[in-house]
């Protein structure tokens, strides 16, 4: 027996519901994914996409059409693991698919160029792995291809969206460092390829990569650093390649050339007067994946820990004699930044969070037409400076960002 509609409800898929909410469902604009990218941080987006529109209240719904990649059987296994409701081998199908409004790139890192302004063409709203590019004329490239299509376009440096990092920017803009940043510390470091028969993967060829440690953890300091602190203004470097051959994948009797750094170096100076520290290594034993940053200012310091990324410490200057000391914030209280769509205070988050956030802020800013940092124009500023610190380090001398002397 079949139920009559009442004239003021409508059925939405399967219910009953008042025609108000009805026109505001049929009128709720969904966006549709693609990803390219099935690796480490194609699961790592792959589970964003699927847990943002469930703890965050976004404008508009997410659908996960199409993951792309080359190995048909793997690609299958993540397709169904993740939930991508179809998937190609091919990823200009996803820019020439009408219905695909996003395309996320998690590819290596010379695949970036060519599909992001190729999806700039199409129209498509674009999320991009970190760095933007392999050098400074290819991130010129899309920036330009991005401006010029008048699309959403954002790279990804999650660790702006940890939320202890976030807090600590909201500290530092509300004065509770002083007026004057004197410091900005940084130091990245992880140990997976100190070991010298570790095979030459991607990210250990210029061609592939561009850059070594200083492109591939060394970028998200600068990010960082522009983000908490201001725009440099000169760097001097040093770098080195520790290891110069290791054997080819797959063929471990046969050796290839390491073309990119394994460590850097770098001390510099930003606008605003501030002196920046920073490290970047992949040969640091024990070290998996210890991004460390101290602030110093006028009126206080802050000191942030990958590996303890639920806390924050803090210094203030302006404590009474025999009160000072280092307070720990634990960074899990609803007031925090993102923190109230979680978890009761105390309960932690982890890596994958700041994905997650990444997301939710990137569909939000695709749904109203608004810019979302850092977009593609940081990319290429953080471009411009991993491409001084590599002059730098060939011509051992100081290189002025913005024509004045260091």
């Amino acid at each position: 027996m079949s139920r009559k509609r009442s004239p003021s409800k409508w059925r939405f898929s399967g219910f009953l519901v008042p025609e108000r909410f009805a026109r505001a469902m049929r009128a709720r604009r969904i966006l549709r994914v693609g990803l390219i990218g099935y690796g480490f941080m194609g699961r790592a987006h792959s589970n964003a996409w699927r847990q943002a529109p469930r703890f965050f209240d976004l404008p508009a719904e997410i659908q996960m059409r199409t993951l792309c990649g080359r190995n048909p059987r793997a690609l299958k296994a993540a397709a169904e693991k993740f939930g991508w409701e179809k998937r190609t081998g091919d990823w200009r199908r996803l820019i020439d698919d009408p219905e695909i409004d996003i395309i996320d790139i998690s590819t290596p890192n010379d695949t970036h160029a060519e599909i992001a302004i190729a999806a700039a063409a199409a129209g498509k709203a674009i999320l991009c792995e970190k760095p933007l590019a392999r050098d400074l004329a290819e991130a010129q490239r899309m920036t330009e291809a991005v401006r010029r299509a008048g699309v959403v376009n954002l790279v990804c440096h999650n660790y702006r969206r940890v939320p202890a990092l976030a807090l600590a920017r909201e500290m530092i803009v509300r004065g509770e460092l002083g007026d004057r940043i004197f410091h900005y510390r940084a130091r990245y470091a992880q140990d997976w390829i100190a070991d010298p028969a570790f095979p030459l993967v991607w990210r250990l060829r210029a061609d592939a990569a561009g850059w070594g440690s200083l492109g591939d953890v060394g970028s998200h300091i600068i990010d960082l650093g522009r983000y908490l602190v201001g725009e440099f203004r000169a760097v001097s470097a040093l770098s080195e390649t520790f290891v110069k051959q290791r054997p080819l994948p797959g063929r471990p009797a046969r050796r290839g050339r390491v073309t990119v750094d394994d460590a850097v170096a770098v001390i510099g100076r930003f606008r605003n007067g501030a002196l920046a520290n920073l490290e970047a290594t992949r040969f640091a034993h024990g070290r998996k994946n210890a991004l460390t940053i101290e602030i110093n200012g006028s009126g206080g310091s802050l000191v942030f820990d990958l590996e303890k990324m639920n806390r924050l410490l803090f210094y203030r200057a302006e404590d009474p004699v025999g009160r000072r000391g280092f307070r720990e914030i634990l960074v899990t209280e609803p007031v925090h930044p993102y923190l109230k769509r979680w978890w009761p205070a105390g309960h932690l988050l982890g890596y994958e969070h700041s994905f997650v956030h990444t997301v939710a802020d990137f569909v939000r800013g695709v749904a109203t037409g608004r810019q979302v940092a850092p977009d593609f124009s940081d990319g290429l500023t953080n471009q411009r400076i991993l491409h001084a610190i590599g002059e730098s380090a060939r011509k051992k001398r100081w290189v002025s960002l913005d024509h004045r002397r260091p």
